[in-house]
């Protein structure tokens, strides 16, 4: 065998690290940058997946993505309705300090306010958006193609969002008529089905780029109508839950369409640098309440097995206003079947998705990157970083979580209250005094 001095060690190691500062040596230039999908839920309660414990619904494919990836237990929501929280997830920052802070739907972003869409485009990111927007309605500072977005296509407003057969959807501001729609339940073209094979089609059309697939889907939000020939309608349509039942199906139809997203990536070669996340918007509403069921029939804010509880639902800043399931799955790169229990908010997906892809992230935010987490120390060579508290606000109510505790003014006026809830994760013994 032959052997080397020290000279000729420290020569062969310069010459290799000359040769590796070429792009022909470069990991870089041989790994392709991480594309990047979002799929968010509108409405969907933090029990209700089967992954999370849910019984009454089918979510096989959410099922799949959970065991094949981590899946989050205390990912909280940036707010308790639409608007503020998608406000939150895009920007980066809490909702003490985003510019669209109510959800009447007039209130818009800032004509200068950084998105997650807006930080990828220096890097050559193709950005797509499909579902509802909720940030600035059309001739407003804060309509999407002005915040980053290649196309957006869906609902600008988050109230024209409550139908799935409005006369037409919106993309970058012009009208996209839907034939023989007349609004609310009457019509003959199911919105979600246009908004979601959009999605798909920007997938398609930018397989050989990086991108960004934001998929804000309204389902099962609103009123709570799907096609009687949808596969998923046929699955409950005999239950005996009447509108109950077609909220099911339209949580089915929604984890159906996760599969295709995810096929589609498979069979396109992408999931191996594609990491692709899902979750609520903000907490789950108690639907279909009942004196057998007073936290709603698919116990959204009651785990069915172990009966404990979380105070509050959506609109309130109570644990039950701002949990959301939440699931990541990159293969290859995130253990499958890995539950985290580390605590974050929508803030944290800005600086994240920086850190996945190289971006720079503004400086103004209040997100704190869930690399470490996702990929392990070792990957990230440092240890998970953690927030000293989370903060929220909205119209008068403030909520502050810090380690276990939780603090509550659930109205200006209001006495702050206090919440251990680690011992009572129901709220409902507050130790303020």
């Amino acid at each position: 065998m032959r052997t080397f001095g020290l000279d000729s060690c420290a020569f062969l190691v310069v010459a290799l690290l000359v040769y590796c500062g070429s792009s022909t040596c470069s990991a870089d230039h041989h790994e392709k940058p991480t594309n990047v999908v979002y799929i968010m839920a509108d409405e969907l309660g933090y029990f209700e997946p089967g992954f999370m414990g849910g019984q009454n619904i089918k979510t096989p494919h959410l099922d799949q993505m959970a065991a094949e990836g981590m899946v989050f237990r205390n990912l909280f929501a940036g707010s308790s309705v639409c608007a503020p929280t998608r406000c939150v997830f895009l920007t980066g920052k809490h909702s003490g300090h985003t510019s669209v802070r109510s959800n009447g739907g007039g209130t818009p972003l800032r004509a200068d306010e950084e998105t997650i869409a807006s930080m990828l485009k220096p890097l050559g990111y193709a950005t797509g958006g499909y579902g509802k927007w909720g940030c600035g309605g059309r001739d407003s500072t804060g309509v999407p193609e002005n915040h980053g977005f290649d196309e957006f296509l869906g609902y600008y407003d988050q109230v024209h969002a409550h139908t799935y057969y409005p006369p037409y959807l919106v993309r970058n501001s012009e009208e996209v008529p839907l034939e023989g729609n007349q609004g609310l339940s009457k019509g003959k073209t199911y919105s979600q089905y246009v908004i979601h094979e959009a999605a798909l089609n920007f997938i398609r059309t930018n397989k050989d780029k990086p991108f960004f697939a934001y998929l804000p889907y309204t389902p099962p939000h609103g009123l709570f109508d799907i096609p009687d020939d949808d596969l998923a309608w046929a699955m409950y349509q005999d239950k005996p839950w009447n509108e109950r039942a077609r909220y099911a199906a339209m949580v089915t139809m929604l984890d159906r369409q996760v599969g295709e997203v995810l096929s589609l990536l498979k069979e396109l070669g992408l999931e191996d640098n594609t990491i692709v996340f899902f979750s609520g918007d903000n907490g789950g509403a108690d639907y279909f309440k009942s004196p057998r069921h007073p936290r709603g029939v698919h116990s959204a804010n009651k785990h069915p097995k172990t009966g404990v509880e979380y105070r509050g639902t959506k609109r309130t800043l109570y644990e039950g206003g701002l949990r959301i399931p939440f699931v990541a799955r990159w293969p290859g790169k995130i253990k499958p079947g890995t539950v985290s229990e580390h605590m974050g908010y929508f803030p944290d997906i800005l600086p994240t998705v920086a850190e996945l892809t190289g971006a720079t992230p503004p400086d103004d935010i209040d997100g704190i990157s869930l690399f470490p987490e996702l990929l392990g120390a070792a990957a990230a060579g440092r240890e998970q970083p953690r927030h000293e508290f989370l903060y929220w606000e909205i119209m008068g109510q403030t909520a502050i979580r810090q380690g276990k505790w939780r603090a509550v003014r659930p109205k200006q006026e209001a006495d702050w209250e206090l919440y251990d809830v680690e011992n009572d994760p129901s709220e409902a013994h507050s130790i303020a005094e």
